[in-house]
């Protein structure tokens, strides 16, 4: 399994059996992604709300790849009338796809969409757990701010052993509030993103590292630079 950060909230997850998740693909306008739209092939596209950081190029990978978007309900429709294949889903529900499992968990943020110079409801803001082929959960939070279900719901209920979570504060968690997530998620792996893409979520990683490693010792951070992969 292979988890490379293409900045901001972009991931490319590669199974154990090749197949490729693409999560918040904000590749065109991402200053800190080198990488161009083409280069990219995945089978599976997932998309955690409508703002354009994380919508990003997703109908347009989509499009050339006919991968599978997975996102919220109203945000699935977007991608329907463009011909595309898409799956909605909402808080709470899960799918499969080939042998990899989606279950749509909350965030707390706020979600509108402006495509093709239309502004539009995006529906509701969320987070995923991926389910491997191996059983690996990874939790990628999405854009959202501390809130007590990371606790009792992806903590204690679905208990991710990988956790993606944002650390740039102003929009989402700063590096304080996403320790204490960590703690109450507990997972083995904990990779900080969204931040340090534009100056108002600029923060330093390392203080985040701390911060772990005082409160929740038993889980490694795992610092990426854009372009680096985690793999186990």
């Amino acid at each position: 399994m292979k988890i490379t950060w293409f900045g901001h909230s972009v991931f490319e997850i590669i199974s154990e059996e090749g197949l490729k998740i693409l999560i918040d693909p904000f590749i065109s306008e991402n200053p800190a992604c080198d990488k161009v739209v083409e280069e990219f092939k995945p089978d599976i596209v997932c998309i955690t709300h409508g703002h354009r950081d994380h919508f990003g190029d997703a109908l347009d990978i989509v499009n050339k790849t006919n991968a599978t978007a997975v996102t919220i309900h109203e945000l699935s429709e977007i991608f329907s009338e463009n011909g595309l294949r898409a799956e909605g889903m909402n808080i709470g529900g899960s799918l499969e796809i080939e042998n990899i499992k989606i279950r749509m968990v909350e965030a707390k943020h706020s979600c509108t969409v402006d495509i093709m110079g239309e502004r539009r409801p995006g529906g509701h803001p969320a987070g995923f757990i991926i389910e491997l082929e191996n059983n690996k959960k990874i939790y990628h939070a999405g854009d959202t701010g501390l809130f007590g279900d990371m606790k009792t719901v992806i903590g204690e209920i679905y208990k991710p052993d990988i956790a993606l979570l944002p650390i740039g504060g102003h929009y989402t968690m700063d590096p304080k509030d996403a320790a204490i997530a960590v703690k109450w998620i507990s997972p083995r792996v904990v990779i900080p993103m969204h931040y340090n893409t534009f100056p108002v979520i600029k923060q330093d990683p390392e203080e985040f590292r701390d911060l772990v490693k005082r409160e929740s010792p038993e889980t490694k951070v795992v610092v990426l630079n854009p372009g680096e992969s985690y793999e186990e």
